[in-house]
């Protein structure tokens, strides 16, 4: 019988071929999410009304981060996906803010620049432990 396959076979193999190209496609979604979501957080950083300076960044790396490692990590590719997004936002944050482009840094001196840092790799890193606990690495 390992010749002959049935219908039912052929259509196991096509969805679960199927649901892995549909997974590594949301990854990439995702990757591309966080990268852009790391860049924006960096270029708000330094907003402020007046003197007050404004973490909007911290806000919004605070929510999104996880979440985006949470989902990652229900997807097919599991651990290792969460692991390419929560990489893919330390490194973004790590080479423009810490680096920069040309030289230049966008990632200042200052509390909302740790506060951002702690807001986005804090609850990452918590969310990607819930990850690895959930889903295990094989």
């Amino acid at each position: 019988m390992t010749g002959n396959m049935t219908a039912v076979d052929r259509c196991d193999r096509t969805s679960g071929l199927a649901d892995r190209v549909d997974g590594l496609l949301v990854l990439a979604v995702l990757v591309v999410d966080v990268l852009l979501l790391a860049l924006l957080e960096l270029m708000f950083v330094t907003l402020s009304v007046g003197t007050t300076p404004l973490p909007l960044s911290s806000l919004v790396a605070l929510l999104t981060t996880p979440w985006l490692v949470r989902r990652a990590g229900e997807l097919p590719t599991g651990v290792l996906g969460a692991a390419v997004v929560f990489g893919g936002w330390v490194g973004t944050i790590g080479v423009l803010g810490l680096g920069g482009p040309g030289g230049d840094v966008l990632l200042p001196d200052g509390w909302p620049s740790l506060l951002l840092l702690a807001a986005g790799l804090v609850p990452g890193a918590l969310a990607f432990g819930r990850v690895i606990r959930h889903r295990g690495t094989g």
